[in-house]
This record gives C-alpha cells, sequence and structure tokens, in this order.
C-alpha cells in the first residue's frame, strides 16, 4: 500500500471524534454528544478558521511573502493562524486580554508569535482594547494584515464546508440539536447553517456567559455594550456584535455562570476523561439546562462542541487553589472575607482628581490624606487614569513647572478594578503586580487598596 502520511501538519485538521457523554447528563433522556475539537493539532477549533483566513488574505492579495498576520486573539485563534504562517513564512503578532492564561501567551511565543498583552477591563473602543491595539500594530506595521476573526467570512464558511457536514455525516443526519458556547459566531452560525439546510427543524442554540451582550442581541436585537461586564471564563461571549455571525442561523441562547463552567469542565475532565477548556464546560452545562427546561426525550440527537484543550488552564480553574479563591470551592483553611471587608477596615473616605485639576492640588491632596495614589475621574464618574505621589514629585523636582500642568498631561493608566463584593482573593491577586487597585462599588468608586492595607486587614487580630 506504500508509505501512507499527511502532506503536512495541516491536512490534519478536522474530523474529529463524536464521544457519548454516558455520566455528566444528570438523567437527561437525549443521547448526548461532545465533538472533541481538541483532537485538531493545534489544540482547539481554531484550527479551522486560522488557515482559511490565511488562504482567503492570499487569494485577495492582501497577504504577500514575508508578510505579518496581526490579530486579537483570546489564545486559540492565534495558534491556529501560527500553524498556518509557520508553513507560509510569516511573521505573527497577537493581541490578547490579560485574563487569559498564561499557558497561551507562552503557546504562542513557542509558535514564534510576538503577544502585546491588553487590559480586560476596557471598552472595545479604548484604544487601550485588544481589538485598538491590534488594529494600531497592523496599521503600523508595513505588509501585514489583519484578518480580523470576528469580521471575517471566511470564518463561518471554513465551519460550514467542513464542522457542519461532519456533525451530519458521523450522526448519520439524525441530529436534532447543535449546542456551541458562541464567541466570534464562526462555529455556531457556520455548521448551523449547513445543519439547517439539511433539516430545517434542528435547533442551534448558542451558549452565553454572564456578562455577555450577545443573548441580549440576539433576543431584542438591541446593541447595548454598556450592558456588558466582566467574566472570568475564556474564548468566548462579546462586548462586541461579530459580523461574522451568521445570526439566522441560531435559534436561542442560554446563559451560564464562570461557575457553573468551571464546575462542569471539572467533572468532565474526571467523570467522562474529557479533558476540555471552561468554554467546553459552558458548553454542555448551558446544553443540559436547555435540555431540561424543554423536557427533550430520547429522540433527540444532542451535539455539543468541546472547543478547546483543558492543557491550556491547568493552573486556572483545574487548579484547587484558583478555584477557592475565585470563591468557587469552599476555601480549605485560612481566612475568608471580601474586598469590601478590607475597604470598611481602611475607613478612609474616596479621593479622587478631575483631569482638568492642576497637578498641584492633586499632589497636595494626596499630601493632606496620605494617600500615595488617587484615581483621575472623568465628569462621567469614570477612572480614566491616575497620579503617584512619587512619581509626581520626582518629575517636579526635576521640572517644577509640572505641577501647575494639567492632571490629564500627566497621568498614568486607571488603576485595575475589582468589585467590592469579590473574594478578597482577587485583590491579593492583583496587588502582587499593581500598587494599587481601583475598589468599584454599586454606585461607584468605593476606594483603593493597596498592599499595605491588606498586611493591616492580616493583623487587625
Amino acid at each position: 500500500m506504500g508509505v501512507r502520511y499527511h502532506e503536512n501538519i495541516l491536512s490534519t485538521i478536522g474530523n474529529t471524534p463524536l464521544v457519548k457523554l454516558g455520566k455528566v447528563h444528570d438523567g437527561a433522556a437525549p443521547l448526548l454528544l461532545a465533538k472533541l475539537e481538541y483532537f485538531n493539532p493545534g489544540g482547539s477549533v481554531k484550527d479551522r478558521i486560522g488557515p482559511a483566513m490565511v488562504e482567503a488574505a492570499e487569494r485577495d492579495g492582501t497577504l504577500r511573502p514575508g508578510g505579518t498576520i496581526v490579530e486579537g486573539t483570546s489564545g486559540n485563534t492565534g495558534v491556529g493562524l501560527a500553524l498556518a504562517a509557520a508553513l507560509k513564512g510569516y511573521r505573527t503578532v497577537f493581541t490578547m486580554n490579560d485574563k487569559q492564561s498564561r499557558e497561551k501567551q507562552l503557546l504562542l511565543k513557542a509558535f514564534g508569535a510576538r503577544v502585546v498583552v491588553c487590559p480586560t477591563a476596557v471598552a472595545p473602543d479604548d484604544p487601550r482594547s485588544y481589538y485598538s491595539v491590534a488594529k494600531k500594530i497592523h496599521a503600523e506595521t508595513p505588509n501585514s494584515v489583519y484578518p480580523d476573526q470576528y469580521s471575517n467570512q471566511a470564518n463561518p464558511q471554513v465551519h460550514y464546508r467542513t464542522t457542519g457536514p461532519e456533525v451530519w455525516r458521523d450522526t448519520d443526519g439524525l441530529v436534532t440539536h447543535y449546542f456551541v458556547a458562541s464567541g466570534t459566531g464562526g462555529t455556531i452560525s457556520g455548521a448551523g447553517r449547513f445543519l439547517k439546510e439539511r433539516n430545517p427543524a434542528v435547533k442551534v442554540i448558542g451558549i452565553d456567559p454572564e456578562g455577555s451582550i450577545l443573548r441580549e442581541y440576539k433576543e431584542t436585537g438591541e446593541y447595548h455594550p454598556e450592558h456588558a461586564r466582566s467574566y472570568k471564563v475564556e474564548g468566548f461571549g462579546e462586548d462586541i456584535i461579530p459580523k461574522a455571525t451568521w445570526w439566522d442561523t441560531i435559534d436561542a441562547f442560554v446563559t451560564v455562570s464562570d461557575k457553573e463552567s468551571f464546575l462542569m469542565a471539572r467533572r468532565l475532565a474526571r467523570e467522562e476523561g474529557v479533558f476540555g477548556g471552561g468554554s467546553g464546560g459552558s458548553a454542555v452545562a448551558g446544553m443540559l439546562k436547555y435540555v431540561r427546561e424543554k423536557r427533550l426525550g430520547p429522540d433527540a440527537v444532542c451535539v455539543v462542541i468541546i472547543p478547546d484543550s483543558g492543557q491550556r488552564y491547568v493552573t486556572k480553574f483545574y487548579s484547587d487553589e484558583w478555584m477557592e479563591e475565585q470563591g468557587y470551592l469552599e476555601p480549605i483553611g485560612g481566612t475568608s472575607g471580601r474586598v469590601g471587608d478590607v475597604l470598611k477596615h481602611k475607613g478612609h473616605d474616596v479621593l479622587t482628581v478631575a483631569p482638568e485639576d492642576k497637578v498641584r492640588r492633586a499632589v497636595e491632596a494626596m499630601a493632606e490624606h496620605g494617600f500615595g495614589q488617587v484615581p483621575v475621574v472623568d465628569a462621567a464618574g469614570r477612572s480614566v487614569g491616575a497620579i503617584f505621589e512619587k512619581e509626581v514629585m520626582l518629575r517636579a523636582l526635576e521640572n517644577p513647572a509640572v505641577l501647575e500642568r494639567s492632571v490629564r498631561e500627566v497621568m498614568q493608566p486607571a488603576l485595575t478594578t475589582v468589585e467590592e463584593h469579590r473574594p478578597l482573593a482577587d485583590a491579593v491577586r492583583m496587588l502582587r503586580e499593581h500598587e494599587a487597585v481601583l475598589v468599584q462599588g454599586p454606585s461607584g468608586i468605593a476606594g483603593i487598596l493597596t498592599r499595605a492595607d491588606l498586611v493591616a486587614w492580616i493583623g487587625r487580630a
């Protein structure tokens, strides 16, 4: 028969297996099948769209030999693009949010990519967001291309050509429900359109994390970016409306919490041997919610996508310590508490300055109240920057005129924010990397916490 081999790594993408979920179903009647996309060579469903977007850019002439691929990614799309770039000789630069796992950053660097980490808690159009930074790098890099998985039609099209037909083939056309944790929307809507063309009765269900706006947009047709809020689970949900989503193919959304997502992912690993990421846990948790709500019977055949591997999250939700810190598992020993508890113990009033204030006023206020830093808040009550006493005084010693300049001219980026109801471990983790964190209350800024405040809290007894 001769030697059998693949021409290159890209030809191994796709044809991932369906595996029955026989234990985590909690008594659900339908046949539940998980499509394990981490069997792809790069470890995720995004291996499908990376080469597809590169080849589309080559066809339309925007990507030329020796070029650079710039993309905003939660990690997995970057790997898919890096696979293609490695074979074709392109350079890669990826931006990603700081909530993404360290494993993902290192994985991209292993492929030779440059990785730029951006803050999570900013608006999509903020110049610091990973969307904006990617666009800026693209604009400043000659012979570069910005595939933009959120609008690139090669994204849903490759799922229409591959994922959908695979699900149809492997279920012998018996699939009745298709579940996906939706982000860019390519996996759900591309494959969903194929399945509905074969059988219009197939239901296509998206899973949305608490804090995302996709479900609201689908149900109301209205886009309210101000309703978006942060969440811990990675790789899906959005604060924008992706143009890569073919919305007419999606029938409904189910919302899941971070805790539900992570606990289900851990159950899948320990009970089914399915070692998936948080989005896979979300998808299965959402599927079970839908199955129970709709009371689906044994004739239903439900296919759920497990987008990536748990290997990328071993220091996060697969870690008992991390889960305890986030409040998703009951702490074993140690002290408990919330960020707001420390703030109350600190007993300081909130001090802020406006961007238009003079630096001299900010310095005098910090000296009067004994603060080493103060947030800069605009007229709408939003934190837009921060002033640090040490930094300003050093600059003033070199040039006293600095004191007469506006705060806007000398302020540094806004402090990292933590909500006052969050577990104290959130603030502890942030203060390992930052001098201070801003505490957000229900009605606005509640105060600032520093490392010294935590030491005082620990030693309060």
